[in-house]
């Protein structure tokens, strides 16, 4: 559920919050004063679309954040999950679910399982028929559950094997084509008969014969300054300090140290003098190394980066090559397994078929009581059910569709082509009276349902309202004292003018408010006979 609702700079909201309450939710006030635009808050926290117009006056962002307790999401943080959206004027959206950060779409998804808004213009889910079928399931709950299970099991596989034979069921002469295609590359890159590693040897040796002539002349020079004259004074030096080594220890220290110097020099022009003998410039040596990582060059432009990854692949051209030639069976084995897949979708899609159809009679004719309580007596819903024979979707094999009459004599016509604003809140309202407690949506808002309604058919709406709310958070606006006198909590929103600037204020009201705001709301007065007539409304609700 809502447990806080934080709303910045949207029309004549500066800044307010409001915490709520699990049951009804009431909110009151006179028109003008910003009720709409807490709708307008929820919808835009919700994902809703928001229009730069929206912005107050002055300002450069709107911002909407709302605090949930929902313990049992794996989003929560100890239940609770913040959700916010900021808006600015340039269009740039920020949007957080837990500090996360989320795309529009995402918010939209995560926020459609937690909130739904009923409204004069915000009945998208009744004006959409693919939301009819979703509706009887949630009904029928149970029954139905185990079969859709394994019906979407085998509706995945099924999809998987059409996809499977749309891409190996080409034409004979363009598989022909790529099988030659394959084969060509295969024998292509065969021939080259490459070898993991060569290409870093390739390049050295390329490299060395390149620089052959420049190492040969250094090579040679060290060579000369070694052994011609390096090796020969430091030959002079130990001969001269053998005269004076045995005089002193350090002397003889030193002797040593010459000729380990003289020895390392001596291996040093020998490993020299053996570079040298390795030095030689081959033309065709050069163009065979050269040709060589030309060739392998080329081969990595068109199969991969590495010789390793140009065998990989050649390895997974071989497998698709003999895929193709032994295509016939693969079909064959496909073509198979589609049937079988087939006669389980029809079984299971009839079972469900044969149950809908009985619960669809059902359903229709408990929202068709409930629309008599809601002054819309000469209204009747009737759920037509399609079956495709050879159609299949995800969720079976037909399309449902609620369908309508609102008056007596007229043919019945879809729902989403027939009723007004404030008859879709009525219908919505029926239908959530009758899923009370199966469907999902944890939140439900009514925005000024009561629109065009008044005596027993508002007191029916009252109870209605009041049965959802014990399954559900529900929040609504209302212009009826029968509403307003049901609900578990009452706010109050009203607007002030500051500074030459007009703000909205929302207010949760304590007991005896309530009774003064039913009175107002009841003939927009205060007086004994109407503080008595909310008293009265008040005290029914205190005694159900």
């Amino acid at each position: 559920m809502i447990t806080n609702l934080h709303i910045k700079n949207i029309g004549i909201i500066e800044d307010v919050e409001i915490d709520l309450n699990n049951g009804l939710n009431v909110l009151t006030g006179e028109t003008g004063a910003g009720k709409s635009l807490i709708i307008g808050a929820l919808n835009i926290i919700s994902g809703g679309r928001f229009s730069k117009e929206m912005i107050r006056k002055g300002e450069t962002n709107s911002f909407v954040e709302i605090c949930m307790f929902e313990p049992e999401n794996q989003n929560s943080i100890d239940g609770n999950i913040i959700v916010s959206r900021e808006i600015n004027s340039n269009g740039r959206n920020l949007c957080k679910i837990n500090g996360r950060m989320a795309t529009v779409n995402e918010l939209k998804d995560f926020m459609k399982e937690v909130i739904e808004i009923h409204g004069q213009h915000d009945n998208q889910n009744l004006l959409d028929n693919k939301e009819h079928l979703s509706y009887l399931d949630c009904y029928i709950g149970e029954e139905i559950e185990n079969l859709k299970k394994q019906y979407k099991e085998n509706y995945i596989k099924f999809n998987q094997i059409k996809k499977e034979l749309k891409e190996n069921l080409g034409d004979d002469k363009e598989r022909q084509r790529k099988l030659d295609l394959l084969k060509y590359q295969v024998n292509e890159i065969e021939i080259a008969n490459l070898i993991e590693g060569e290409e870093e040897e390739l390049e050295a040796k390329q490299n060395k014969i390149a620089n052959s002539e420049k190492i040969a002349v250094t090579l040679n020079e060290i060579d000369c300054t070694i052994s011609e004259g390096v090796i020969d004074a430091i030959s002079n030096a130990i001969r001269n300090i053998e005269k004076i080594e045995n005089i002193d220890e350090k002397y003889l220290q030193s002797a040593n140290s010459l000729k380990s110097v003289y020895y390392e020099l001596q291996e040093i022009s020998r490993d020299v003098s053996s570079y040298k003998d390795e030095i030689y410039f081959d033309e065709e040596e050069q163009k065979r190394v050269d040709d060589r990582l030309d060739l392998i060059l080329s081969l990595k432009r068109k199969y991969g980066n590495s010789i390793k990854e140009i065998l990989e692949y050649k390895k997974e051209v071989e497998a698709e090559i003999f895929h193709i030639e032994n295509l016939d069976e693969y079909i064959k084995n496909l073509k198979e397994e589609k049937r079988n897949i087939i006669k389980i979708l029809d079984d299971i899609a009839i079972k469900m078929h044969n149950i809908r159809n009985r619960k669809a009679v059902e359903l229709a004719k408990n929202i068709n009581n409930n629309l008599k309580d809601l002054d819309m007596k000469n209204a009747n819903i009737n759920i037509h059910i399609e079956f495709k024979e050879d159609e299949y979707f995800e969720t079976g094999k037909e399309k449902v569709t609620l369908f309508v009459s609102t008056n007596l004599g007229e043919d019945e016509k879809e729902l989403s082509k027939v009723a007004s604003g404030g008859e879709m809140s009525r219908i919505m309202l029926a239908i959530k009276t009758v899923l009370a407690g199966a469907d999902n949506s944890k939140v439900l808002v009514f925005d000024e349902i009561d629109t065009g309604i008044s005596g027993k058919a508002a007191n029916s709406v009252a109870e209605k309202l009041s049965k959802i709310a014990k399954n559900h958070q529900v929040i609504c606006i209302s212009h009826l004292p029968s509403i307003a006198a049901i609900a578990d909590y009452n706010y109050f929103i009203n607007k002030n003018v500051k500074l030459n600037r007009t703000t909205t204020s929302i207010k949760k009201l304590e007991e005896q408010e309530i009774i003064h705001e039913i009175a107002r709301i009841s003939s927009g007065e205060i007086n004994e006979v109407t503080l008595k007539y909310a008293k009265e409304l008040r005290q029914k609700r205190m005694a159900s």
